[in-house]
């Protein structure tokens, strides 16, 4: 030490320093080497560190621990006597309690001077933090009006340097530690009294000191405007804790903080408080890992002490992912080195041995910078695009043509520059016209392009005959698709397609299917078996093609007689008589297709015998009526009375002269059984006569007398049918002697 004394005469004193005994900390932690006020000899002393997690539980500055379950706003710290302009860090609790009522850390608020900072969960499945100034988001790292807000590995740190204030926050737990030389024996809140003695911990905002903090934290409510129904909130007179069910059987992941691998941080903090946590969490909020959020905690205070604890890799409920550029490690450097680390920062950094849990750059690379989350190998550029470059690359980003410098602002760009437009361009192909496009190989510049519009393509197509099918293509460098006809895999039979395998209709007479073929060029082919016939037709019957049967049909020809049990065909229209009855007629006729057998009886005429000349009775050609020729004559004896001229000479008076005049039976007939015409010819004739003689007048005057034969008695006689002429009269004595004559007499 120097020291005046007179005339301007200068002591110097050696001061020597005793180093002082180590002091136990309330909290457990480790006391802290701080140096006194000449800056030449130090002191000890225990730092307030408090600490909460799970849903939630509290360490306050000198270690007592206890669970709270409020879900309002809270103060954590402030100064009993204000010596710091509007300090205070506040804490916002929400209910994520399943079956039971707890509560989780949501927010950590940090009110410094003019600044209000706010950590917020903007997520709380998966966690994701945000920052918050003065109700403004605003990004890491932030620095500003001597408040400095930054990530270190899975932690948001709120650091005020001048009050050697750090304040943590993960979104399950928190950490607030302050140096004891500037808030020693001046805080009060849910995080107590810094006096290094649990005795008044549990400090309500009046002063008085009670025995439980689980009271005490109840009279800490905030004003909140998010949460109204908290203002009228006033303390419980008994705690709001909830003591484990003896049937709760805690997690194995509890087990943990009692065993390896947190064992080497035993020695420097003892892990009760962590571990009873844990049993409370695993049988209050049951399957959602909040345990995880003891063993975290612990492993961070451990870390701060510089004692690594790597517990994740032995469970599999609280693993970590982090982003595919990142790797997790269990013990990172809490500041680590960044390109934009300066050398007093960096010696700086080397003291400070503390160790976080987080996502970190892999081997041989290191963070661009603390705003920057770009892993870099070689210390160059970084721009907006958040790409590495190297110095003296040359690259393009946002339509300029920049390269990254040594020194000022580390990149340089100017405007890129692009060829000409072309004015005229004419497009050959079809559907193609000129436009002007952003430029494929140059996204920056604009190129006149012959560009595709189908619109403009043609809409005829082929068509194809049955078998081929429309197939377009659009070749290479082609705007319109162009269309061909291709084969199908298909057969091809009158107006129809047929698939492999498929039956093909031909005609009834085959069967045709659709088969394969190596033969064929198609590789397809019709093959067909015809279909076989046995049809057998009853008689009557006779089998006729038609189109709709390929084997024919029976169809009717004959009508079926059946007479004495044998049976005979009759043809249409046919006529038949009985056997033994000439009387009975069968008759065949045919209706439209259907062939009908009817029987007729024939009705004879009333016949009599004796009215028939002799000889001519026979049947008629149906073989059942008899017929004749029947007795009838109109021979007479006509008497007439007239002069009688001979030789001009004639009678006085008139004289009686008859004759025989009428018809007789003449007829030509068929006989059955001489098998040929039968004729019978008979003449009206006389058969009595008388001799008369008369007396005639001359024209001389003389008379004569003139003897003449007079017909008494006429009748029907039998002549010749032969070839003589039955109109020549002969007497009855001429045919005397013509039939001796012939020699018939």
């Amino acid at each position: 030490m120097a020291r005046c004394l007179e005339n301007n005469t200068v002591e110097i004193i050696e001061l020597k320093c005793e180093p002082p005994p180590k002091p136990t900390c309330a909290n457990g932690l480790q006391p802290k080497a701080v140096p006194d006020e000449d800056l030449c000899c130090w002191h000890w002393e225990c730092d307030c560190v408090c600490n909460g997690w799970g849903d939630p539980h509290y360490v306050t500055f000198d270690g007592t621990y206890y669970s709270y379950q409020g879900n309002c706003t809270y103060t954590l710290v402030e100064e009993i006597e204000k010596r710091i302009d509007n300090f205070g860090v506040y804490i916002d609790n929400y209910d994520c309690g399943a079956q039971d009522r707890v509560s989780c850390p949501r927010d950590i608020i940090v009110s410094h001077e003019t600044q209000l900072i706010r950590i917020k969960a903007k997520s709380l499945t998966p966690i994701s933090l945000e920052v918050l100034v003065n109700d403004e988001i605003v990004g890491t790292p932030y620095k500003k009006y001597g408040v400095k807000v930054y990530t270190s590995g899975i932690n948001y740190v709120v650091e005020i340097p001048e009050l050697e204030a750090n304040i943590t926050y993960n979104g399950l737990s928190f950490s607030v530690k302050l140096p004891f030389r500037l808030f020693g024996h001046n805080t009060q809140g849910q995080c107590g009294t810094c006096t290094n003695n649990t005795s008044d911990d549990c400090r309500l905002p009046d002063g008085t000191v009670i025995s439980k903090c689980e009271i005490m934290a109840d009279s800490w409510v905030v004003s909140d405007p998010r949460k109204p129904e908290c203002d009228h909130l006033k303390p419980t007179a008994a705690p709001k804790v909830t003591v484990p069910s003896t049937e709760c059987k805690p997690s194995p992941l509890c087990e943990l903080l009692l065993q390896e691998p947190f064992k080497e941080c035993h020695k420097t903090m003892s892990p009760n408080d962590f571990y009873k946590a844990c049993n409370y969490d695993s049988c209050h909020v049951p399957n959602s890992n909040m345990e995880c959020s003891s063993l975290q905690q612990y492993a961070f205070l451990c870390g701060d002490q510089g004692v690594c604890i790597d517990w994740r890799s032995k469970t599999f409920e609280c693993t970590i992912s982090c982003p595919s550029h990142k790797v997790y490690n269990a013990c990172g450097q809490a500041l680590p080195k960044t390109c934009a680390t300066t050398p007093e920062e960096e010696d700086l950094n080397k003291n400070n041995n503390r160790l976080v849990e987080g996502c970190f750059c892999p081997k041989d690379t290191m963070p661009f910078s603390e705003a920057v989350d770009v892993c870099v190998q070689n210390c160059g550029c970084v721009g907006p695009d958040n790409i590495p470059r190297e110095i003296g690359e040359e690259f393009e980003f946002d339509c300029q043509d920049c390269v990254c410098r040594e020194g000022g602002n580390g990149i340089t760009c100017q405007q890129h520059k692009c060829q000409p437009l072309l004015k005229d361009l004419t497009c050959e192909l079809d559907g193609f016209q000129p436009v002007t496009l952003i430029s494929p190989i140059d996204s920056c510049c604009n190129e006149t392009v012959c560009k595709c519009d189908t619109k403009l393509c043609s809409t005829i197509s082929p068509n194809c005959d049955l078998g081929y099918e429309i197939v377009g293509s659009i070749p290479e460098g082609h705007c319109c698709p162009v269309y061909k006809c291709v084969r199908k895999n298909v057969c091809v039979h009158g107006n129809a397609e047929y698939m492999p395998g498929s039956p093909v209709f031909s005609d009834k007479c085959q069967d045709c299917v659709c088969a394969e073929s190596e033969s064929s060029p198609t590789g397809l082919e019709i093959t067909c078996t015809h279909v076989p016939c046995n049809v057998q037709c009853p008689m009557g019957y006779e089998l006729k093609k038609t189109e709709q049967d390929c084997c024919g049909v029976c169809e009717q020809t004959h009508c079926l007689l059946s007479q004495n049990g044998v049976y005979q065909l009759m043809k249409p229209e046919e006529t038949r008589s009985a056997e033994n009855d000439n009387c009975t007629v069968y008759n065949c006729t045919r209706i439209r297709k259907q062939f009908i057998t009817s029987i007729s009886q024939i009705s004879c005429p009333l016949f009599n015998e004796g009215l028939c000349e002799p000889g001519t009775i026979q049947f008629l050609p149906n073989g059942c009526c008899k017929v004749c020729i029947e007795k009838t004559s109109s021979c007479e004896l006509k008497i007439n009375y007239d002069y009688m001229l001979v030789n001009n000479c004639r009678s006085e008076h008139k004289v009686q002269t008859s004759r025989c005049d009428g018809t007789c039976g003449t007829y030509s007939m068929y006989s059955a059984e001489a098998r040929a015409m039968s004729h019978r010819c008979t003449c009206c004739q006389e058969v009595q006569t008388s001799q008369k003689s008369v007396k005639l007048l001359c024209p001389d005057g003389s008379d004569v007398d003139y003897g003449y034969i007079d017909v008494e008695k006429c009748d029907c006689i039998s002549t010749d049918c032969g070839h003589e002429n039955a109109n020549e009269y002969q007497s009855p004595v001429r045919a005397r002697r013509a039939a001796r004559r012939k020699g018939l007499h």
